[in-house]
C-alpha cells in the first residue's frame, strides 16, 4: 500500500494556519483537513437540538447521534455533513464558533473526534491545521510545524479583516481577545496549545503569506522527499 503523508500545523489564532495550509494542499496535491470545520459542525448539532456546550450529560446522552462526514469537492474546498446533510456554509457564524470552542474543551468530544480525524490521515495524503495536531491528533506527522506571529500582529490582522467587513471594534479590543484567546487555548484542561520539541517554528510575523508557503513548502519536500 503507498505511504501516505500528513503533515501538521499548529499556532494560535490569527497566525495564517488555515491560508497557509490551504495553499499548501493546493500546491502539494494533499487534501487541506479544517479540524475547526469539524468542531463546528459537532457544535452546530448540539446548537441544533438545543444542547448547551458545557452540558457533559446532554453532550454524552446524544453525541453518538452526530454523524459526520467530509468531502472535497474538485477545487479541493471542504464540506462538511452532518447526518448526510452538507451543513459548510451553516457553521460559519460567530455564534458557532464560539460554541465548538466550549464544546471542544471536554475530553469526551476531542477522543470522540480524534479517531476520525486520524482515519483521514490514513486515507489521504493531508495537511492538518489546528491547536493540538502534532502533539496529539498527528503525534508522528511526517512534518509538524509550530505557526504563529506575534499577537499585536495577528490583532492587526483580525482588525484588518473586520474593518473590511465594516465592523466598528477597536484595535485594542481585538488585541484583547487574541490574547484572551491565547491564554485559553494555553491553558485548558484538555489538549492545550503548546510546541513539541518536533514542531518547527516559523514565525510569520515579518513575512508575506508568499514567503510562508514557500518556506514551508521547501521543508515538506525536502522531509517527504516529494
Amino acid at each position: 500500500m503507498a505511504k501516505h503523508y500528513s503533515i501538521a500545523i499548529d499556532g494560535p489564532a490569527g497566525a495564517g494556519k488555515s491560508t497557509i495550509a490551504k495553499a499548501l494542499a493546493k500546491e502539494l496535491g494533499f487534501h487541506y483537513v479544517d479540524t475547526g470545520a469539524i468542531y463546528r459542525t459537532l457544535g452546530y448539532f448540539f446548537n441544533l437540538i438545543g444542547i448547551p456546550p458545557k452540558d457533559i450529560d446532554g453532550i454524552t446522552k446524544y453525541i453518538d447521534e452526530c454523524v459526520i462526514e467530509i468531502e472535497w469537492d474538485e477545487d479541493g474546498a471542504q464540506h462538511m455533513f452532518l447526518n448526510e446533510i452538507d451543513v459548510s456554509e451553516d457553521i460559519r457564524t460567530p455564534e458557532i464558533s464560539k460554541i465548538a470552542s466550549a464544546v471542544s474543551a471536554h475530553k469526551l468530544v476531542r477522543d470522540t473526534l480524534l479517531d476520525m480525524q486520524r482515519d483521514v490521515a490514513r486515507k489521504h495524503n493531508v495537511i492538518m491545521d489546528g491547536r493540538d495536531i502534532g502533539s496529539v491528533v498527528l503525534p508522528k506527522a511526517d512534518v509538524k510545524f509550530f505557526l504563529t506571529a506575534s499577537p499585536e500582529v495577528r490583532a492587526q490582522r483580525r482588525f484588518d479583516e473586520l474593518k473590511a467587513k465594516g465592523s466598528k471594534d477597536s484595535y485594542e479590543k481585538v488585541l484583547k481577545e487574541v490574547n484572551d484567546r491565547d491564554h485559553a487555548d494555553m491553558t485548558r484542561a484538555v489538549a492545550p496549545l503548546k510546541q513539541t520539541k518536533s514542531h518547527i517554528l516559523v514565525d510569520s510575523s515579518a513575512m508575506t503569506v508568499e514567503e510562508v508557503i514557500a518556506h514551508m513548502g521547501a521543508i515538506v519536500r525536502e522531509k517527504c522527499r516529494l
